[in-house]
């Protein structure tokens, strides 16, 4: 079937979310995501896609081999990034602009190790597990063997299991939190922060050397509730509201109407194991501000 007029529309607006949703979990930045999607949707345009049993398995194929090539010169800036570094957010509750196809793998918290594999194998993990491509497709993605990327596919698949096995907190619970979070915080109340801080917490936040930020961890329930309550005193921040980023619910603050911070955390049996402040006004710019 030839992708043009009428159709062609209908086709792509069917399968974006999982050309998109393929790019952004190799990537984990919206806007190289999105350049990867039109990139896609120029060549399918273009192509003769007569002989095209599985489209969508087609287009997912191009836009992870497409990512690929991005994330391999993207390790080289990835690797001189000043202090930690975080996914870039991803709108997705009633107000995002976009639909997604949407499981735990584009979590943040999946997200962040996911980092931490090579370029292969988060490509032979999305591919195999989230899309369910077959390892022969697969390994004409990297240039490799059906059998080699099984083996990448395995070994991404040991690393985060950890994080899939993770009990995740409600939606309610997690709201709760950051909310009480966010008010202790602000009346600088040091007590009731450690209260609402596992012991063992980690704070990660990521200023991409744009802003001020803490460039290693920090951890221990009191130095991160100290944190907080110095930084809303430098910051001052003015208002606040609960949104949905990767799946989940995130604290929003701002400043003059301009989003500054961007929280998401861990929760287990009712305290903050992992708080991740996003700061980086580059990868803030997109979700907007009030």
């Amino acid at each position: 079937m030839e992708l043009t007029g009428t159709l062609a529309e209908a086709d792509w607006a069917s399968h974006h979310p999982a050309v998109f949703g393929a790019a952004y979990r190799i990537l984990g930045a919206v806007a190289e995501a999105e350049d990867v999607t039109q990139e896609v949707w120029l060549r399918a345009a273009a192509a003769d896609l007569s002989e095209v049993r599985d489209l969508r398995a087609w287009l997912v194929t191009l836009a992870a081999r497409t990512s690929y090539n991005v994330l391999k010169s993207a390790r080289v800036r990835r690797e001189s990034y000043v202090g930690p570094w975080l996914p870039e957010p991803l709108l997705t509750g009633p107000d995002a602009a976009a639909q997604v196809l949407m499981d735990e793998s584009v979590s943040t918290a999946m997200l962040v190790v996911m980092e931490r594999l090579t370029p292969a194998e988060r490509v032979a993990l999305v591919l195999h597990d989230v899309f369910g491509l077959p390892f022969g497709r697969i390994a004409e993605v990297l240039g490799s063997t059906p059998a080699a990327s099984r083996k990448l596919a395995s070994r991404a698949r040991a690393r985060v299991a950890a994080v899939q096995e993770r009990p995740r907190a409600s939606r309610a619970e997690t709201e709760r939190v950051l909310r009480a979070f966010k008010a202790a915080a602000d009346a600088g109340d040091i007590a009731e922060l450690v209260e609402l801080l596992d012991p063992e917490a980690v704070y990660v936040a990521d200023g991409g050397g744009k802003v001020t930020a803490a460039r290693r961890p920090v951890r221990g329930a009191e130095p991160i509730a100290l944190l907080a309550v110095r930084q809303i005193e430098i910051r001052r921040p003015e208002a606040f509201q609960i949104i949905e980023v990767n799946g989940h619910p995130a604290l929003a603050t701002y400043r003059g109407g301009e989003l500054v911070w961007l929280d998401t955390v861990e929760i287990t049996d009712g305290r903050i194991t992992t708080f991740r402040r996003l700061a980086n006004p580059e990868k803030l710019a997109h979700i907007g501000h009030i």
